[in-house]
């Protein structure tokens, strides 16, 4: 079974940015997508971002052009760059071993602890 454990968060002024890291171990990494998903307070899980084996990368259209997802397979480790954080992007961060077909990222069954994100003034 796959073990994720997340790492980056912190406490950010709105403008500034983190970086997560999710470090995998128990399965082939090199052969699975990957995604981050976040959940707030009092709201669902949502997926933040994927990347599939070749590298193709998707994103929620609330990070768009903010958030980079990248993969170092060597480390087997994913990355989510996050820049020009805003208060709405405060939630706890979870990494996720899942699949991609046509497209669309489909979550596996193991979550990491997550990493706490808060951005505030």
């Amino acid at each position: 079974q796959v073990q994720l454990v997340e790492s980056g968060g912190g406490l950010v002024q709105p403008g500034g940015s983190l970086r997560l890291s999710c470090a995998a171990s128990g399965s082939i990494f090199s052969i699975n997508s990957m995604g981050w998903y976040r959940q707030a307070p009092g709201k669902q899980r949502e997926l933040v971002a994927a990347i599939s084996v070749g590298g193709s990368t998707t994103y929620a259209d609330s990070v768009k052009g903010r958030f980079t997802i990248s993969r170092d397979n060597a480390k087997n480790t994913v990355y989510l760059q996050m820049n020009s954080l805003k208060p709405e992007d405060t939630a706890v961060y979870y990494c996720n071993q899942g699949r991609t077909t046509g497209g669309t990222y489909y979550a596996g069954g193991s979550w990491g602890q997550g990493t706490q994100v808060t951005v505030s003034s």
